[in-house]
């Protein structure tokens, strides 16, 4: 019987556009873990995530950023935690740091996450979603449908976002994203 060894690849092959003078890039490089709060243990998160990233707990619908780290409240009782890592075992570096603080998932591979910039960007996401992006502060986050796929919107700078949808619909949500910038630029 052959030896086979499997090797993860990025859902859309790493992929990196430019639309005029702006850029769609596939963020492979990134992890992604959810935390829930136990019951009671909301302080004792918000400590760890200090202690531990150096991170404050995030209020509803913003995230916060310690160097390339970033937590985002997807609800009253969750974060994601993003962070670059290159090794399938984010979930259990997460734990460690947690020491039993947050129960963690492992969401890397269910997510795709897509950054945008450029001067048509807040163009390009009216096309594609009901949210006023244009009014999101710095760090603001939130949950959306973009065109028949469900995602989560990050803005990052004035004119740079991020958005992650399903991995399984990321070729869809990738096409999506190009014909709006192809379509105001």
């Amino acid at each position: 019987m052959a030896n086979l060894t499997l090797t993860a690849s990025p859902a859309l092959g790493g992929i990196e556009l430019e639309i005029g003078q702006n850029r769609i890039a596939e963020r492979s490089d990134l992890a992604i873990v959810s935390i829930a709060t136990p019951l009671g243990g909301k302080d004792i998160l918000a400590k760890t995530l200090n202690t531990g990233w150096s991170l404050t707990m995030p209020d509803p619908i913003m995230s916060t950023v310690e160097g390339n780290t970033r937590a985002i409240r997807t609800s009253p009782d969750q974060i994601l935690l993003i962070f670059p890592h290159g090794t399938p075992d984010a979930n259990a570096t997460v734990q460690k740091k947690l020491n039993g603080t947050g129960y963690t998932t492992d969401q890397t591979d269910a997510w795709v996450i897509l950054e945008i910039s450029g001067p048509d960007t807040l163009k390009a996401l009216e096309r594609l979603c009901l949210l006023d992006t244009a009014t999101f502060e710095i760090g603001q986050s939130a949950r959306t449908m973009m065109e028949h796929m469900g995602a989560l919107i990050i803005r990052l700078e004035d004119d740079r976002f991020m958005l992650m949808s399903a991995s399984s619909s990321a070729g869809s949500f990738l096409h999506a994203v190009e014909t709006s910038y192809n379509y105001v630029s």
